[in-house]
């Protein structure tokens, strides 16, 4: 949607009216908005929420998906797949998962089961893999037995191009696109000053959102098939895409960590450059600008939202339910560094407020919302302290 924008600079006063917001704390940048609600939008009110434990004993879960027998699937960074049962008991690891890369940042990441499970039984993954000359994203599927044992028939359909000796910021967050047999696939950058510049590179797959078909083969219709760069990218300019949802009107969100500052909630279209590292509402940890130090940059996008301090975003979902009516359309991130769940409402393609659920939960890395409209979030810890918590109402 079309915006009226100011010059994000630092500015005297705040242009727009003061309302009542979440209590953030100071911010490590001094960029304004360059629109309203852009960020600190107004606090949103909800019912009293708090959390009870569904199962511990996890190390390091990272993505969360459920099963239409009612269990879900849980991937373990280091290398795992578990099966929970809806009572909370977990299974010994589920063989044949493709060998990752668990160093750093690295190892197991999303898992999402097909639409078309019960004819197909497709379990997709993303994860780190070490290739000759350093690390990539990669993505797949392998067809889950019926007695939950066992991936078979391996198929990656996506390596991230070029390797990189740097094992950081993988992403990396698999979605499915509504009525088509598409694939989004995000990655990240790598994080080192060296690596991070090829997110604007259009040969390379670092920093993109990823659109292929279920062979891995880019559709007809993405932005640069047989135009420049690589037939795969759909959007660029992205940090550490960790988020992707798709909300009830089959547009796709996602949300991107940031620096020190600057985790951005973006919805990436076409071919179009979200501005990474030449532009970003963050600063460097070091405290140095990132990029041109500005905020805005023509021929760049603008996030529909920014925090300053960061969320540190992990996984997201729109909610639709009966558990929490309040929410309904609403968006749920993970919020790693603020130990929460973060919720956003949105109208028109715009954020109109803010909430943070069950502060204290822990390092939320992934967020379920069930078919049942419950609300799981992952808990990224290690063994035992990983843990699946339950949003729960207050009486």
């Amino acid at each position: 949607m079309q915006k009226t924008l100011i010059a994000a600079t630092a500015v005297a006063a705040f242009p727009f009216t003061a309302t009542a917001q979440v209590e953030q704390g100071e911010a490590n940048a001094d960029f304004q908005p360059a629109f309203e609600n852009q960020t600190r939008a107004p606090e949103l009110e909800g019912p009293d929420v708090s959390y009870e434990m569904v199962t511990d004993g996890l190390d390091a879960p990272w993505g969360i998906a459920e099963l239409p027998s009612g269990a879900f699937l849980v991937t373990e960074r280091p290398g795992r797949l578990r099966m929970m049962e809806a009572d909370g008991s977990l299974s010994d690891a589920i063989s044949g998962t493709p060998e990752v890369a668990a160093v750093n940042q690295g190892g197991l990441l999303d898992v999402a089961v097909d639409d078309n499970f019960d004819e197909n039984r497709e379990v997709w993954l993303t994860y780190a893999k070490e290739i000759p000359g350093g690390y990539v994203t990669a993505a797949g599927y392998g067809i889950l037995s019926e007695d939950g044992t066992e991936l078979t028939d391996w198929t990656e359909i996506f390596e991230q191009a070029p390797a990189s000796s740097v094992p950081m910021h993988f992403g990396s967050r698999i979605a499915f696109e509504p009525g088509s047999d598409n694939v989004i696939i995000t990655t990240g950058e790598h994080s080192a000053p060296a690596e991070r510049v090829k997110a604007q590179d259009l040969d390379t797959h670092y920093g993109k959102v990823i659109r292929v078909d279920r062979e891995g083969v880019a559709p007809a219709d993405n932005p640069f098939v047989g135009e420049m760069g690589l037939d795969q990218i759909w959007s660029y300019g992205h940090r550490n895409i960790q988020s992707a949802a798709y909300d009830a009107d089959d547009t796709l969100w996602i949300v991107e960590h940031g620096p020190a500052g600057g985790d951005e909630l973006n919805q990436p279209e076409a071919g179009l450059n979200y501005g990474w590292p030449v532009i970003s509402y963050g600063i460097g940890y070091n405290g140095n600008p990132i990029g041109t130090g500005e905020a805005v940059q023509d021929g760049m996008e603008q996030p529909v939202y920014y925090w300053d301090p960061v969320i540190a975003p992990g996984g997201m979902e729109f909610y639709s339910g009966d558990v929490f009516p309040e929410y309904e359309g609403d968006l749920l991130i993970g919020g790693l560094v603020k130990a929460a769940v973060v919720r956003l409402s949105l109208d028109d393609g715009e954020v109109t407020g803010e909430e943070w659920l069950a502060p204290g939960v822990g390092r939320v890395r992934d967020v379920e919302v069930t078919s049942d409209g419950d609300v799981l979030v992952l808990i990224d810890a290690p063994d035992p302290d990983g843990a699946v918590m339950r949003l729960v109402r207050d009486e």
